[in-house]
């Protein structure tokens, strides 16, 4: 119906108008109704477009997987409950990611520091002159977690975890082991923990003086902010930390 009023409308004016006039106008009408004939048959424009070089997002299949893996409920959970269950959930997630980061990092690359230079005697009193070497975060991390072990149990913590402590530790291999075993320790010590001795009193130079359920709190944010350190380590390093792949690995035990 618009082709036909337009096609009248122009021959009105061709009538009206002198003839070289008239030509031009019937010429431009034929090329406008051919025109809007045309673009009338094309489909309409689609909603969701999408242009030859772009491609659909790749399909998280990692997503699924953890879907169909039952995770408990909190009530689930609540059932069994212990303060000794509660401290060793977050602890062994702390275990994972530490643990794992220590795995993955290249033995050559145990004496990278960032920042090389940049801290020299910055606090000479406290801890190494520059920021630690991932060999030394993660033997900073194995001592302490020896040092609270000894805490808990009211014996003598190994001295200067800050800067090291005493264990002669130094292959890839030798921090693995050290690593490992003291997780093990600590594990055992918050294992131990329940409602009647939650609040017993601890002293000692690590975290303390303090009570058994807080020096748990500070085994657990030690380990998570020494992680949060090392990962940036294996990041500048190009090494995607474990904890982060969609498939993280299992943890070894024998090194």
């Amino acid at each position: 119906m618009k082709e036909e009023a337009m096609r009248r409308k122009c021959l009105l004016a061709a009538r009206l108008l002198p003839r070289a006039l008239a030509v031009v106008v019937l010429v431009v009408c034929a090329f406008t109704g051919q025109s809007t004939k045309a673009q009338s048959s094309q489909p309409p424009f689609p909603v969701q477009w999408q242009r030859p070089d772009q491609t659909k997002p790749l399909e998280d299949k990692s997503v699924q997987d953890a879907s169909q893996q039952h995770a408990p409920t909190a009530a689930e959970i609540s059932k069994n409950e212990t303060v000794a269950s509660a401290l060793l959930r977050s602890l062994l997630y702390q275990e994972y990611e530490v643990r794992s980061a220590t795995e993955a990092m290249p033995e050559e690359k145990y004496g990278y520091r960032p920042a090389e230079g940049k801290f020299k005697n910055e606090k000479p009193e406290f801890g190494p002159a520059e920021v630690r070497t991932f060999a030394e975060q993660v033997k900073h991390v194995a001592c302490s977690n020896f040092g609270f072990a000894a805490e808990f149990d009211g014996q003598k913590p190994p001295e200067a975890c800050d800067k090291g402590g005493p264990s002669p530790a130094k292959s890839k291999k030798e921090l693995l082991i050290y690593l490992r075993d003291s997780f093990a320790a600590i594990r055992k010590s918050l294992g131990a923990i329940d409602a009647n001795n939650m609040f017993d009193p601890i002293e000692g130079p690590y975290a303390g003086p303090n009570t058994r359920l807080g020096l748990a709190t500070v085994v657990v944010w030690h380990a998570a902010d020494h992680y949060g350190q090392m990962l940036l380590y294996l990041r500048e390093n190009g090494i995607v930390p474990p904890a982060s792949r969609p498939h993280p690995p299992e943890l070894h035990e024998q090194y």
